[in-house]
């Protein structure tokens, strides 16, 4: 019933550690059931995406984009014939291994445990592996035992800043590649949405050329691009898109970039998420025996103490680092970011 170019579960290259077959779910679907079932995959809903701390309950969380990731790239495997339930673990899976306070959290935990590790980099792709291979627990289980098509399309789902075309280290499943490619187009169209209601920009402000080819509303962009992948890829061995929607994207991505990412008033509260991650990770540093158990048990007992630190800080979401800092530091209270109207 697939593509004869799609990642069949009965091909999968397998687990770490060996499995019975379950006989009912392929492997596909039991790595995306352990996901879904995750410590981690439950944080995502208060890990905010671009604005930190918002008040309301209609702003994106690394949740709801992991979702809106998992449709997009179930609707395109679909219409290309390939694996939907390889398609839709990696994309649950693919942020996992995000900081608290997006982007900005990221940069402080690189800069911080640096100081400990010189060459230290914080990379959220590395830190979603790192995750479903030693962080998470089934029972007295290390890790989630998934097969190598999903952890392979979670490490290599990020592009960084960088163009989606002409990316060296891709996944090696086309179902791995969709992903990459709905993770750009799911945050940059929810991102629109979310920084329009604050106010940031407005629908008049996008560029004119980019709509022009994918649409004035973010369910039109979205399905131009859908359409555009399944037009040009179907019955083929490759994932990509027309020159003409490829630009338009690439043009929205700088666009986002230049008024709402990098925009003062997105950005305004992140000197204060930054100064919280940097002084939890010193604080961890200092008193190891605060962190839990399995920073002390095998595995994790041989890494260095600065890796299981940023391993620990990386797992907490947004509310609860405020609330760590707060209980460390009471006198800090005008440190924390502050909630406002998204």
């Amino acid at each position: 019933m697939l593509s004869p170019h799609a990642a069949l579960a009965k091909n999968s290259r397998g687990r770490h550690v060996p499995e019975p077959e379950d006989p009912i779910r392929t492997c596909f679907t039991r790595d995306r059931d352990r996901i879904i079932h995750s410590k981690a995959f439950r944080r995502l809903m208060h890990k905010t995406q671009v604005f930190l701390s918002p008040l309301g309950d209609h702003y994106r969380t690394r949740m709801t984009h992991s979702l809106e990731v998992m449709q997009i790239s179930r609707s395109i495997a679909r219409g290309l014939d390939l694996n939907e339930d390889l398609a839709e673990a990696i994309a649950l899976g693919h942020d996992l291994g995000h900081s608290p306070f997006g982007h900005a959290g990221e940069d402080a935990l690189t800069q911080v445990w640096s100081e400990y590790e010189p060459g230290a980099r914080f990379i959220h792709s590395e830190q979603s592996l790192r995750v479903v291979e030693l962080l998470e627990r089934r029972g007295e289980k290390v890790g989630l035992n998934l097969t190598y098509e999903v952890r392979d399309g979670i490490a290599k789902h990020s592009k960084h800043k960088g163009a989606l075309a002409g990316y060296t280290d891709i996944p090696s499943t086309l179902e791995g590649q969709i992903v990459r490619y709905a993770d750009r187009l799911a945050y940059i169209n929810h991102d629109i949405d979310d920084a329009i209601r604050a106010g940031i920009i407005g629908e008049r402000d996008l560029p004119a050329s980019a709509i022009a080819v994918l649409g004035h509303r973010g369910p039109i962009r979205i399905g131009t691009v859908v359409e555009d992948m399944i037009y040009q890829c179907r019955g083929k061995n490759e994932i990509r898109l027309s020159e003409p929607v490829l630009d338009a994207v690439e043009t929205i991505k700088e666009f986002m970039f230049d008024r709402v990412y990098f925009n003062e008033s997105a950005k305004r509260e992140e000197p204060k998420a930054q100064n919280i991650v940097r002084q939890l990770f010193t604080h961890y540093i200092e008193h190891p025996e605060a962190l839990p158990d399995i920073y002390r048990q095998p595995p994790l007992a041989s890494d260095p103490l600065a890796r299981r630190v940023c391993d620990h800080v990386a797992g907490f979401t947004d509310r609860f680092a405020i609330k760590q800092f707060l209980e460390l530091y009471p006198d800090s209270e005008g440190l924390a970011p502050k909630e406002w109207d998204v």
